[in-house]
């Protein structure tokens, strides 16, 4: 296979979005050039980054054998302004997540307004005027689809809804690939059951879409009914505080044995590997990289029955470990601590394995050198 020159082009270069192409440049054996925009303003980015981003690549008088962007990026307004070089290069487009089935919070100003229909405008413009779409699930991959029709049915003539096989045809999964192995080096060496009482598990963003207000009530719910836990609540958290975060705080006192960003990843895998129960609320995941991580680590996942976690966990062979309403869910940790099987190690880290680079990287150079 030869060596293919990339032009890897994101808009919002930070957190899952910076790691998976800090990632796949380390493992690929193709050769890619980073343009890239800090990873804030995320609405300014989806409008003004083809600008900026097109201005850079024309700058740089290289030539590409393709370009490969994030959903982040205008790609229709990127190419136009490139086209004068660049006209003959493929173009491939990779979708960490899209507005069209984004759970935005009914507190953005652009919801009430209906602006926010623009943003999903743009993913589904960027994803006609690319050659190859990519998708990091297969749930996500179809949920986009469906969600096409729906989305261009809002708009009041010449709808184009011909246009959604023709995304379609050039649409695959191309898995998120994850350094599962760098959390091996951090493995606690006592068994599986050194935790007195189990460890409840949040390592995700502290953002609506992942739904700390239902994670809050199901811990609260299991304090009412008298059961022992602790819980660590990880992750990063880009605005204020969750209010809900903060009352359980109050309420759960010394419980909670973590509180925030883990100082290092040391730090956070430490916590992953110490962790027993996750249990997800989230509204949105449209791979979970966190949900994987965590079960890779061998934590038992209580998971809500939709989104992307099918695709890592079968929700039909083990339907224990899936819930529909908070209630269930709450119900399903209560048994998984009560009958003590929160000890014994979780049936599905070694499957997580199959999205480690090593199992992932001849897949990605095979698809983006062809």
């Amino acid at each position: 296979m030869l060596k293919k020159r990339i032009a890897l082009v994101e808009p919002f270069f930070t957190g899952s979005h910076q790691r998976w192409i800090e990632e796949l440049r380390a493992h690929s054996r193709h050769s890619f050039d980073l343009y890239t925009l800090p990873g804030r303003y995320w609405k300014w980015r989806m409008h003004g980054a083809a600008i900026t981003l097109a201005e850079q690549v024309l700058a740089s008088r290289e030539r590409y054998d393709l370009i490969l962007a994030s959903d982040m990026l205008d790609l229709a307004v990127f190419l136009s302004l490139i086209r004068r070089r660049f006209a003959q290069t493929p173009t491939a487009l990779y979708f960490h997540e899209n507005q069209l089935c984004y759970p935005w919070s009914p507190r953005d100003k652009d919801v009430a307004k209906k602006r926010d229909l623009h943003y999903a405008f743009i993913n589904y413009s960027s994803a006609l005027a690319a050659d190859r779409v990519y998708f990091n699930s297969d749930y996500h991959r179809n949920a986009f689809l469906d969600a096409l029709p729906d989305f261009l049915s809002a708009y009041p003539d010449f709808k184009n809804k011909e246009s959604i096989q023709s995304i379609r045809k050039k649409s695959e999964t191309l898995w998120l690939g994850l350094d599962l192995r760098a959390f091996d080096a951090f493995r606690p060496g006592e068994s599986r059951s050194s935790n007195s009482v189990p460890l409840l598990l949040w390592n995700h963003r502290w953002e609506y879409d992942k739904n700390p207000k239902g994670f809050c009530k199901l811990l609260l719910k299991l304090h009412q009914r008298g059961i022992d836990f602790e819980v660590a609540l990880l992750g990063d958290r880009f605005e204020e505080e969750p209010p809900y975060f903060a009352q359980l705080r109050q309420k759960l006192g010394s419980r909670i044995v973590a509180y925030g960003r883990a100082e290092s990843f040391a730090d956070y895998a430490g916590w992953l590997w110490r962790a027993d129960i996750l249990p997800v609320t989230s509204r949105q995941d449209f791979f979970g990289g966190s949900v994987v991580e965590a079960i890779y680590c061998d934590t038992h996942p209580i998971l809500p029955n939709r989104l992307a976690y099918r695709d890592h966990v079968s929700s039909e062979t083990y339907p224990e470990n899936y819930f529909t309403t908070i209630d269930q869910a709450t119900d399903r940790v209560a048994s998984l601590i009560q009958s003590g099987k929160w000890t014994l190690p979780c049936p599905f880290s070694d499957s997580m394995r199959r999205y480690d680079w090593s199992q992932l990287i001849a897949d990605y150079d095979r698809r983006l050198g062809a």
